[in-house]
């Protein structure tokens, strides 16, 4: 079937061409020009357009993000629209998905694929989690849309945690794009002020009751003394059995970003890549050792990319208080 597939995909994607470059123009202009003149993330636009495409290939249901992506100034559902097309032709041609997005094998998944990847880990973690959790508090929530999906349901007080102009601008076009979010407390908070965490406890967030912390897509952008502090004041203000779901990457996806290739896009909104762990011998006991010197036990947990030679690009993991 994927010989078909690229039987459909090579002669139209040859025609579509032109169109395939204008659409990445225009994605591309609203996410970093637009991005920085509205002084908000660009690599959150990015997170989110990926989930778009997941729903829109039918790797994962989430309306949520596509209506949120329409409504957005920094983003182009248009340009993604003549980017994919000759994909998502193939794939509606064929039944499978292929190139992009896909979802591979953990120790298979590279570069072009992390995204949907983690993303569909951490809805594991979560779903294995959300039972037992009275709240669910989302660190660095960017366009995140997991609190306005099927978790909605469930009996959870829901709390999403950025910048101000983040929170700002996230809000008015969930607005816009009819997207209820009212059973969410949004709190604003700087990462950088070392009492940030008082934000948190000044709402109505509970201390005792248990908590699923969703930082997924932000240790990598953060220092290290950051990552330690942050993890510190999640384990002073959360009961016991609570867990932290996080993404930590290796240090060789953080020195690749540093690529001038690469490294132009970040620095048009200041998100430039800084921690990472090495990873590229004993991936495992790397993990193991740093979770344990913060006081946190290690709970379910998978690398993506570890068939790589120079090791895995990123780990999701479940860190237990």
């Amino acid at each position: 079937m994927t010989f078909l597939a690229f039987l459909v995909f090579i002669p139209l994607q040859i025609v579509w061409l032109p169109l395939s470059l204008l659409g990445a123009l225009l994605v591309g202009y609203r996410q970093l020009v637009t991005s920085k003149r509205l002084e908000v993330s660009q690599t959150a636009v990015e997170i989110l357009n990926g989930r778009w495409a997941m729903d829109v290939f039918g790797l994962r249901s989430d309306k949520e993000a596509r209506r949120l992506a329409a409504e957005l100034p920094n983003n182009s559902v248009v340009g993604l629209w003549l980017t994919l097309f000759p994909l998502w032709a193939a794939h509606k041609a064929t039944g499978i998905a292929f190139l992009y997005p896909t979802l591979p094998a953990p120790a298979k998944a590279g570069i072009t694929n992390l995204v949907p990847s983690r993303t569909v880990m951490f809805d594991e973690l979560i779903e294995t989690r959300i039972a037992d959790a009275a709240q669910f508090v989302i660190l660095g929530a960017g366009l995140d849309t997991r609190a306005y999906g099927k978790l909605k349901i469930s009996d959870v007080a829901f709390y999403e945690l950025d910048q101000t102009k983040e929170q700002t601008h996230k809000r008015k076009h969930l607005a816009a794009a009819k997207i209820d979010a009212s059973h969410v407390r949004f709190v604003d908070v700087d990462f950088s002020e070392a009492d940030w965490i008082n934000s948190l406890l000044a709402t109505d967030f509970d201390p005792a009751k248990r908590t699923i912390f969703l930082w997924e897509g932000v240790t990598l952008y953060l220092s290290e003394q950051s990552v330690k502090a942050t993890l510190e004041a999640l384990k002073k203000v959360a009961a016991p059995g609570s867990v932290i779901l996080a993404d930590i990457y290796a240090s060789r996806l953080v020195k690749l970003s540093r690529n001038k290739a690469i490294s132009w896009s970040l620095e048009m909104t200041g998100e430039e890549m800084a921690f990472g762990l090495d990873c590229q011998d004993d991936a495992d006991g790397q993990l193991q050792k740093f979770v344990e010197t913060q006081g946190l036990a290690l709970g379910a947990y998978e690398f993506l990319g570890g068939a790589h030679k120079k090791g895995p690009f990123v780990a999701v993991v479940e860190l237990v208080i």
